[in-house]
Parts: structure tokens; C-alpha cells; sequence
């Protein structure tokens, strides 16, 4: 996270490593492990603006510093990252700290939404379920589809134009297949595939199964 930010703000510096003090700085954002946020933020000499970029906590890891919040919703690889366009949760101890977060989002082209500190965990849960959750549900898709001897790529299209009828549409109205259109013989006859084929998955797809039935009734 750090090396993809700093490619990615004008006029930015580092990454620095561990004790690094912020003299000489207006800004320090932190980019290292949750549990190593606030044994970082103390080594921190009082003066600038302090920010962490974690989803899940909120600004009293960073006390006593005037603290911000920026947490990119995209995915960061040692590639990098393309931030604009993505979403960011964003925070602050006083307007100001506020209004640097938002001021960074948007130098990033991403769009800001502010996130209280009470809010963040489950916004980070959203945030895994719909990224980090996902692949691990293709990656069992794509185990599955091995016993037949067919390649993932066949799922590929599939995948994409279900996330993108969710995108437009939202799950109960862009939902297709068995459980949908109520047709309980063929998701037997899946369920006992499954069973026979990758028992570790079973719990998996009746869990999926009866989560789809609850939002196509609308619960």
C-alpha cells in the first residue's frame, strides 16, 4: 500500500521504514499492519496530520495525533493499484483532518465516503465479503469444475456478467439459475454432485443455497 501510494501522489515521499519520526513533514500516513498502527504512530513526534490506512479501526490508534482515516476500497498487489474510480472510507479528528482525507481521495480520483469509527467494522466486513469472499468462492467454483476436467475460463464471462447485472441491478433482480426460478429437483441434483465430488464444499453451497432463497423472498 505504501509504494502504491506514493507512485500514485504527487509530490509524496517514501515509504519509510519502522521508527521512522515524520520531522520535516505535514503529513505522515501510515501504511502497515493493524496491530503495528499504533506502535508506529507513537514513534511519531507531535506536529503533523497522522493517518492510518486501515479499514477496520478507527482514529484512537493514532492518539494523541490530529488523526485521518484513508482507506482505499481496491484491491493492491505488488503491482500496485488503480485507485481512480475506486471508493474510499474516509475520517478525521477534526474538520480539518476531515477535509485532508477527502482532499487525498479525490487527488487518488476516488470517490470519499466518510465512515464513523463505530461504523468500520462491518464496512470492512462489506469490503471482505465482496472482494476477499468472493475469490474464495471462485476458487471453489473452479474446484469443483476441475472433476469435470474443464479450465476456469469457462467460468470467466459468466462471472463478469453476473457482477455486472449485480452492479446494475442489485442481487434480488439480477439473481438467475435453480433457486431463483424455484427448481428444487436440480439444485438436489447439484447438491448431490457436490457431496460426491468435493465434500469439503458442501456446508459452502447449502449455506450459499440457503442465503439465496432468503434474498430472492426478499429477506
Amino acid at each position: 500500500m505504501g509504494h502504491a501510494m506514493v507512485a500514485a501522489l504527487a509530490g509524496a515521499a517514501g515509504p519509510f521504514g519502522r521508527g521512522f519520526d515524520g520531522v520535516g513533514f505535514d503529513i505522515v500516513l501510515l501504511a502497515v499492519p493493524d496491530s503495528e498502527i499504533a506502535e508506529a504512530a507513537a514513534h511519531v513526534a507531535p506536529g503533523p496530520l497522522v493517518g492510518h490506512c486501515a479499514g477496520a479501526l478507527g482514529l484512537a490508534v493514532l492518539a494523541p495525533h490530529e488523526a485521518f482515516g484513508l482507506h482505499p476500497l481496491m484491491t493492491v498487489t505488488r503491482a500496485g493499484a488503480a485507485f481512480r474510480g475506486a471508493g474510499a472510507a474516509v475520517a478525521g479528528s477534526t474538520p480539518r483532518a476531515v477535509a485532508l482525507a477527502r482532499s487525498l481521495a479525490t487527488e487518488l480520483g476516488m470517490h470519499a465516503v466518510e465512515i464513523s469509527d463505530a461504523d468500520r467494522p462491518a464496512y470492512h466486513a462489506a469490503a471482505s465479503i465482496a472482494s476477499n469472499f468472493l475469490v474464495t468462492l471462485e476458487d471453489a467454483a473452479e474446484r469443483l469444475l476441475a472433476t469435470t476436467g474443464a479450465d476456469r475460463r469457462i467460468l470467466v464471462p459468466l462471472v463478469r456478467a453476473s457482477m455486472e447485472n449485480w452492479a446494475a441491478l442489485g442481487g434480488r433482480t439480477a439473481i438467475t439459475g435453480p433457486i431463483a426460478r424455484g427448481d428444487d429437483a436440480t439444485v438436489a441434483r447439484q447438491r448431490a454432485a457436490v457431496a460426491e465430488r468435493s465434500p469439503e464444499l458442501l456446508a459452502v453451497f447449502d449455506a450459499l443455497c440457503e442465503r439465496t432463497r432468503a434474498m430472492v423472498a426478499g429477506d
